[in-house]
């Protein structure tokens, strides 16, 4: 089983004076919402995490949630033995999450993680049920955080475009 979450940093706060009703999807995506994230096998209590404190949660959430639909492009889907590869570089430095699907098998993976450490080897349809989730969970509790951030039309579409599966 793969939980993935995120906690907020207190050492990066939001503007004060950043109205969530208008921001656009450069500020959600890169300026607002600061925080680590987690990608975590449960079954074999294992993790990637960042402990930087500046990674966008939502972006991730966003990236992730696009990682795992542009790995699902080859038309044979779980049947293909053919590797697709895909990365999540983290904006202000030079580390990366990345993916590898085989058949219907995704191989998680990161910079900052040793060589010899194996990757965390997820399914692809749970993959994708749990970044939607999260992406939905995560959301939900910004909204609840800051006020109009439900109002965004940026927020409405991004919801829209993921839908729980």
């Amino acid at each position: 089983m793969i939980d993935l979450g995120y906690s907020l940093s207190r050492r990066f706060p939001d503007p004060p004076q950043t109205d969530y009703r208008t921001a656009d999807v450069r500020t959600l995506r890169y300026d607002l919402f600061c925080g680590d994230v987690y990608v975590a096998d449960t079954d074999k209590d294992r993790e990637l995490s960042t402990a930087w404190g500046w990674v966008p949660v939502l972006d991730f959430a966003w990236a992730l949630c696009d990682i795992v639909e542009r790995l699902d492009r080859d038309p044979r889907g779980s049947r293909s033995a053919t590797a697709v590869h895909a990365e999540l570089d983290f904006t202000e430095s030079t580390d990366r999450m990345l993916f590898e699907r085989r058949f219907g098998w995704v191989d998680i993976t990161a910079d900052w993680v040793p060589l010899e450490e194996a990757p965390l080897t997820v399914s692809h349809a749970v993959l994708r049920r749990e970044a939607r989730d999260f992406l939905h969970d995560l959301i939900a509790d910004l909204v609840d955080l800051n006020e109009g951030l439900g109002d965004n039309p940026v927020v409405w579409g991004l919801q829209s475009r993921f839908p729980r599966v």
